[in-house]
C-alpha cells in the first residue's frame, strides 16, 4: 500500500503533462508532423505494437548483452585496479579521460570494425556503460573502514576472505550504483548505435527489424512523429522495467541494511 501511495505524485504529475499537452495542441491548432497530441501518439502505440514488440527483442539483445560484459569486467577490473597499484597509476586517468571522447564519435568507428550486425551496438553499450561500474567499484573498495580490515587482519584472514566478508559487501551500495548508471547508459549506447547501423533483419512480411532506435530515426525521417514518439514512451517504459529490476535486486541484496535500520 505504500509503495502505491508512492507512485501517486509522479503519475499525478505525469497525467496533468499529458492533459496540458493535448490541451495545447488543441487550442493552438498544432499540426501532427510538428508535434503530435498524446492521444494520437497512444493510438499509434496501440496500432503498431506488433511492430513495438517485435523490435523490442532486437533491441534489448544489444542492452542485456553489452550491460552483463560491462558488469563482469567491470567489477574484475576494479578489483584489480583497486589491488594493484601499478594497474591504478596506469589505467585509472586514462578511464578518466575515456569519458570525454564524444559518444558519436566512436559509433562509425565500431561499425567499420564491427560491421553492421549485432556487436557494434553492443561494443558501444560496453564501452559507455563500463565506466561507472569500473570506478565506483574501486570507490566502494576504497571506502570500507580501516578498523573492519585491521579486524580481518587480526583474525589472520587472507586478502580473498577480506574482499569476500568485508570488502565487496561493504562496497555494494556504491557498486550498485554504478551498475544502475551502467544499465542506463547501456540503453542509451544500444539505442544511439541502432540509429547508426540501421536495419539488418526483417520479417516475413517484409518490414525491417532494426530495434527500437531504427524505428525512432525511420519514423522521424518520414514525419511520422506520432510512431516515433509511441517508440521513445514504449522504450522508456521498458527502461524504467529494467531499472525497477536492479532496484529489487539491490534490496535482495542490500536486505541487511534495512535490518539494521530497525
Amino acid at each position: 500500500m505504500m509503495r502505491l501511495k508512492q507512485l501517486g505524485p509522479p503519475l499525478g504529475l505525469l497525467s496533468l503533462f499529458f492533459a496540458a499537452w493535448e490541451g495545447a495542441i488543441r487550442v493552438f491548432h498544432i499540426p501532427d508532423y510538428l508535434l503530435p497530441a498524446p492521444s494520437k501518439i497512444f493510438e499509434a502505440l496501440a496500432v503498431r505494437f506488433d511492430l513495438l514488440w517485435q523490435n523490442t527483442g532486437v533491441t534489448l539483445e544489444p542492452i542485456v548483452l553489452g550491460f552483463a560484459i560491462s558488469l563482469v569486467s567491470g567489477l574484475a577490473l576494479g578489483i584489480l585496479i583497486f589491488y594493484s597499484p601499478t594497474l591504478e597509476k596506469a589505467l585509472y586517468p586514462l578511464l578518466i579521460a575515456s569519458r570525454n571522447v564524444p559518444l558519436f564519435t566512436i559509433a562509425p568507428l565500431l561499425v567499420v570494425w564491427l560491421g553492421f550486425d549485432l556487436w557494434p551496438k553492443v561494443a558501444l553499450a560496453v564501452t559507455i556503460a563500463f565506466f561507472p561500474i569500473v570506478v565506483n567499484t574501486y570507490d566502494g573498495l576504497r571506502a570500507i573502514d580501516p578498523d573492519l580490515i585491521h579486524l580481518m587482519h587480526t583474525l589472520q584472514a587472507g586478502r580473498w576472505q577480506t574482499l569476500k566478508k568485508v570488502r565487496l559487501p561493504g562496497a555494494l551500495p556504491f557498486i550498485f550504483s554504478g551498475v544502475k548508471l551502467g544499465l542506463v547508459y547501456s540503453v542509451l549506447g544500444a539505442l544511439f548505435a541502432e540509429m547508426v547501423v540501421g536495419g539488418q533483419k526483417w520479417t516475413p512480411s517484409g518490414e525491417t527489424l532494426g530495434g527500437l532506435g531504427y524505428w525512432i530515426r525511420h519514423a522521424t525521417s518520414f514525419g511520422h512523429l506520432d510512431l516515433a514518439f509511441a517508440m521513445i514512451f514504449w522504450l522508456a517504459g521498458l527502461s524504467l522495467a529494467l531499472f525497477g529490476l536492479i532496484i529489487l535486486l539491490e534490496r535482495w541484496m542490500l536486505r541487511w541494511q534495512h535490518v539494521e535500520r530497525l
